[in-house]
């Protein structure tokens, strides 16, 4: 019996090194593939951490330059940030801090190449939204329309879409089309949820239009 088991022992023995030369080198390189692929994980998540961390601290240097008005340091605090710490949300958050300050002291043209920064680099398509339809909103005072509207067909964030055609309406009007202008407002108006204030600044510029917004739930309300 144990001459038996034995036998049988060493037949599995035999089938199990024969498996393990045809196929142990790839199952040793799967592992290797696994653990590295975890290590990774685990490395960049701690590199995610830290770069948040770090951007974070010179978020808060951006903060108070901001709150001083003083629009060079919070310059220079954003540009060592974009050098160091390009992917982070402060970074993109600072970027538009940044430009409502050069705003705020006429450095136009400075603020419109930190938003074109941000609408260019930021990761997710919100921070390049707002970027993107801050800077239209500086092209249109400048009068530079058609630079304006470049801006704002770039900007596809859709829990925006209705403050870009909001803003679209407003350069075309500014070029002296109406009709167009009269249709971005619209469909500005249609897009806005009925609860949020602005929504009343649209409807006053479609009713100084000739074309006051109909609230279809009145209607059918009215119809009863």
């Amino acid at each position: 019996m144990a001459t038996h088991l034995d036998l049988e022992e060493q037949e599995q023995l035999d089938q199990l090194k024969a498996f393990w030369k045809r196929y142990g080198n790839l199952i040793t390189w799967l592992m290797i593939a696994v653990l590295a692929a975890y290590a990774g994980w685990n490395g960049w998540n701690w590199w995610q951490r830290d770069q948040a961390e770090k951007s974070g601290a010179m978020f808060d240097q951006l903060d108070k330059a901001a709150q001083a008005g003083d629009a060079e340091q919070a310059g220079r605090v954003f540009a060592d940030m974009k050098a160091r710490y390009p992917r982070t949300a402060f970074t993109e958050q600072g970027g538009l801090m940044t430009a409502k300050v050069q705003l705020d002291k006429g450095q136009l043209d400075v603020a419109l190449a930190t938003l074109a920064w941000v609408g260019a680099n930021a990761a997710e398509t919100e921070y390049q939204t707002i970027a993107k339809l801050r800077a239209a909103g500086v092209l249109l005072d400048q009068k530079k329309y058609d630079d304006a509207l470049k801006q704002l067909d770039g900007a596809s964030a859709p829990d925006f879409a209705a403050l870009v055609d909001d803003r679209r309406g407003d350069v075309l009007l500014a070029q002296g089309k109406k009709d167009e202008a009269k249709a971005a407002f619209a469909k500005a108006w249609q897009a806005m949820d009925a609860n949020v204030g602005y929504r009343r600044l649209i409807d006053a510029k479609l009713t100084a239009l000739g074309a006051a917004p109909v609230d279809s739930a009145k209607v059918a309300e009215g119809t009863k």
